[in-house]
């Protein structure tokens, strides 16, 4: 392999692990009629919508089962569905501080929980 090729090789595959390291870009509508993305766990619960966004950050105080968890923003609590591929990258634990994006799932008979889209540890 040339030396040209071997170094645009390295090139590209730096550039696409920057890319996956960036974190999560998710494009999202904001014209009209679009849906507020909400930032706290009350507002969650106050007025369950199906498929709100969310943006919210705190801990996951707690492993229910395979992929759910309590979440807590220091203020509320809330069940959050999280597939493993999502927490698979890094270890998290119930101090780790963490801001999870998805959108709400209400249920009928378990109240509203977010299915997550998205996690990024802060510290």
């Amino acid at each position: 392999m040339s030396r040209n090729l071997a170094t645009s090789l390295g090139a590209a595959v730096l550039a696409a692990a920057a890319l996956l390291a960036a974190g999560t870009a998710a494009a999202q509508y904001t014209g009209p009629g679009a849906r507020a993305t909400l930032t706290s766990v009350q507002a969650v619960l106050d007025k369950p919508v199906d498929d709100q966004p969310v943006r919210l950050q705190g801990r996951l105080v707690r492993q229910l089962s395979s992929d759910q968890f309590l979440f807590s923003d220091g203020q509320a609590d809330i069940r959050v569905e999280i597939k493993p591929r999502l927490l698979a990258a890094q270890p998290v634990s119930e101090t780790t501080r963490v801001e999870i994006a998805g959108e709400v799932d209400r249920h009928r008979r378990q109240g509203a929980e977010i299915e997550v889209d998205a996690l990024r540890v802060l510290n």
